[in-house]
């Protein structure tokens, strides 16, 4: 079984326009929601073996704030450029690419990309994953090239402003 986390950066500062988009830090909200998405995280007993985050400041302050939460060392964030300015198959040829060692990746990227690929990935109908907003897909496979359109159960759909029933 391999399981594979997407999470959508944190909220972003737009304050200072002169920064260049993959500069852009997290704003007080990100800075907030990110460790309480890492928080529900551990609280549900995932650990992801490795941690893949585009180089955007904001994905990888993320992935930094998820991991510390998470009792993950920064050692195992991955920054991976593609990431950054990807399209879902793009993305889906990196996950086929996963050493087979790791059960559970968690990747720390974009929308409309990691909405997109959740849906082909789980044929699910999600209309927005938000800021900090996790699906996790599990996989009833061996190995992560094994991966498809398709093959995924989705194990939990979560963000930070989720009513619980």
């Amino acid at each position: 079984m391999k399981h594979l986390l997407l999470c959508r950066h944190a909220k972003s500062s737009w304050k200072d326009g002169t920064l260049a988009d993959i500069d852009r830090p997290l704003n007080k909200r990100g800075r907030q929601n990110a460790p309480e998405t890492g928080r529900k995280l551990r609280k549900r007993g995932v650990q992801p073996d490795l941690v893949v985050s585009s180089p955007a400041r904001r994905a990888l302050d993320t992935a930094k704030l998820l991991a510390r939460e998470c009792g993950i060392s920064e050692k195992n964030i991955l920054v991976v450029a593609s990431v950054y300015d990807s399209y879902p198959a793009k993305l889906l040829q990196l996950i086929q690419g996963f050493a087979d060692r790791c059960d559970t990746v968690l990747i720390v990227g974009h929308n409309p990309e990691l909405t997109i690929l959740a849906n082909i990935l789980g044929d699910l109908s999600i209309d927005n994953v938000p800021t900090s907003g996790i699906v996790a897909l599990d996989f009833a496979v061996n190995s992560w090239s094994e991966v498809d359109e398709g093959g995924a159960t989705l194990s939990f759909f979560d963000y930070p402003r989720k009513e619980e029933p």
